[in-house]
């Protein structure tokens, strides 16, 4: 398996919330998301508050959805474009419980042994 096909895997991961997505990352992985609408400062995070992150997404996010517009994979680093769309939970800003909340990603990752050990996120919220 490709690292682009491990990333690809990753993404579905997410998408159907089966429990797996934890195994992808390896035990010292970092995490960056650069600041955005929901994120002011940015943030880095290791595995513990990726778990904590992504058990807080699921209470505020139904379903989600990623659309890779663009890849390359080169060694054991991927890199992404990709439009990610959520029906939401809750409300958020001008946005309802259960409108689509929609974001331009750009997303960096490097693979170790098939894990990943580094992530960096670009996230561009549509308005909301």
């Amino acid at each position: 398996m490709t690292n682009l096909e491990r990333t690809k895997a990753f993404l579905r991961s997410l998408e159907t919330r089966d429990g797996s997505t934890l195994s992808f990352y390896a035990p010292d992985v970092v995490q960056r998301e650069f600041p955005n609408q929901f994120t002011k400062a940015g943030a880095t995070r290791d595995l513990e508050a990726l778990r904590r992150s992504g058990e807080a997404g699921k209470k505020s996010v139904r379903e989600q959805r990623y659309e890779i517009i663009n890849a390359v994979e080169h060694g054991d680093e991927v890199a992404l474009e990709a439009i990610w769309t959520a029906k939401l939970n809750v409300p958020v800003g001008t946005l309802a419980a259960g409108d689509v909340m929609k974001a331009h990603l750009g997303m960096f990752f490097t693979w170790r042994d098939g894990q990943i050990v580094s992530q960096r996120n670009y996230d561009c919220f549509d308005p909301f």
